[in-house]
């Protein structure tokens, strides 16, 4: 769950592939109640536009119970990850908790997200979700699996917590979602093992520090998203996975790389993360 979007000039002029085999959506909630009347068609939108895996992380415990839910019976498309979000850690009760370590200790879930610090907004008082980002950084290392965090106005706070974190987990530690920083701090958190993934907000000039991270980072460490239903082109139209295709072909001018390397970049990420936690 990301930020609002911005900036539409910029997204003039980009070539867009209509399919790209190979790629992925590594954060998109369709389990959010806006797609509940046609997922179905919004899955088929995907696999022909030719996504292969899209990643279904929770944002509190009804939300990450519906993405082990949705990606049952999806075994070819989709994988959840079960998670408490910033915003929603001060509501979690002691029966949230539990169903959480229970959740996230199921090989169906691949991770532990999304979780996260978000002092934008402050939905839960800092101290609580610091209190709550702690904890769910040591159930993902009882449970070996990478997690998946959301930052927002708190680079140097996830920045050192997630190095502190990164030695616990085998394999990649973590994914930073709908990266915010910039590319001191994308370098620093790759250094540590961790994967940066890009959200349609890349594609705007003034979000000079993601962009620059995007030129920046080896193509091992990228990932692209989503963040479906959030981050999308305006206020009155839905995000979907098929956007990821969008955010792609930006990469791919950022990165002065075809876009095909892009999607295979990137679908070797996240299939990384998908093969540690099985």
């Amino acid at each position: 769950m990301g930020r609002g979007p911005g900036g539409l000039a910029a997204l003039t002029r980009l070539i867009v592939p209509d399919r790209l085999p190979g790629i992925v959506d590594a954060h998109a909630h369709l389990q959010h109640e806006v797609f509940a009347h046609d997922l179905d068609a919004v899955l088929d939108r995907a696999r022909a536009a030719g996504l292969v895996r899209i990643l279904v992380p929770g944002w509190d415990r009804a939300s990450s119970e519906a993405a082990m839910a949705l990606a049952s019976p999806h075994p070819d498309l989709l994988d959840a990850a079960v998670g408490i979000h910033p915003h929603y850690v001060a509501a979690a009760t002691a029966a949230d908790w539990d169903a959480l370590e229970r959740m996230a200790a199921d090989p169906a879930a691949r991770a532990v997200g999304e979780i996260g610090l978000d002092f934008y907004r402050n939905l839960s008082p800092p101290e609580v979700q610091r209190e709550a980002f702690a904890r769910q950084l040591d159930l993902a290392a009882r449970v070996r699996k990478p997690v998946i965090v959301h930052d927002r106005h708190a680079h140097a706070e996830v920045t050192a917590a997630l190095i502190d974190h990164a030695p616990r987990i085998p394999g990649v530690p973590g994914v930073l979602h709908a990266f915010s920083g910039d590319a001191r701090m994308a370098t620093t958190l790759v250094a540590a093992g961790y994967l940066i993934s890009f959200a349609l907000p890349v594609s705007f000039p003034k979000n000079v520090g993601p962009r620059a991270a995007a030129a920046a980072i080896p193509a091992t460490n990228l990932l692209v998203e989503t963040d479906s239903p959030y981050l999308g082109l305006a206020q009155d139209q839905r995000n979907e996975p098929t956007t990821v295709l969008r955010t792609a072909a930006m990469l791919a001018r950022l990165r002065e790389e075809p876009v095909e390397a892009v999607a295979t970049a990137a679908g070797r990420a996240l299939a990384g993360i998908q093969g540690q936690a099985s």
